[in-house]
Parts: structure tokens; sequence; C-alpha cells
């Protein structure tokens, strides 16, 4: 994660806390509405995991790239000192 993005993820925490308290005081209120709060943290929960798998596949994807990259710049520079001799 870049220092750039540290701001969106704390936006989306507060407002995933904020639902789950949300859902906290539907469950307290009324049993009748149990439903609507056990959705909300289904919800919550699930763009929680799915936000967190694809940051790590983009990161590995990321990671994959620059492997790749530093490969691609060892053969260029042997290319280049062969030409030089």
């Amino acid at each position: 994660m870049d220092v750039t993005e540290v701001r969106t993820w704390v936006i989306f925490y507060l407002i995933s806390f904020v639902v789950l308290l949300a859902a906290t005081f539907i469950t307290t209120q009324s049993g009748s509405q149990l439903w609507i709060s056990l959705m909300l943290i289904i919800i919550v929960v699930g763009v929680n995991f799915y936000l967190l798998f694809s940051e790590l596949k983009r990161y590995q994807a990321r990671r994959a790239f620059m492997h790749r990259m530093s490969q691609f710049e060892e053969d260029e520079t042997d290319v280049e000192s062969g030409y030089l001799w």
C-alpha cells in the first residue's frame, strides 16, 4: 500500500465501523429487525475481505512486474556492454 492510499483506507474503515455500530444499535433496539443487522454485518465483512484479497493480488502482480523488469534491465545492460567492447 502506498502512502497516498492511506487516507482512502482510513475513510473506508471509519465508514465500516459506523455501519457495524448501526448494526449493533439495530440489534439492541428491536429483535424483529435482526436480519437487517445481520445483512449489514455480512456486507461489511464481505467487502473488507474482497478489498483485502484484491490488494494482495495487486501487490503480487506489482512484485512480479518489478522482478520481470529487473531481469529485462540486466539483459539489456549485458547487450549494451557487449556493443561497447
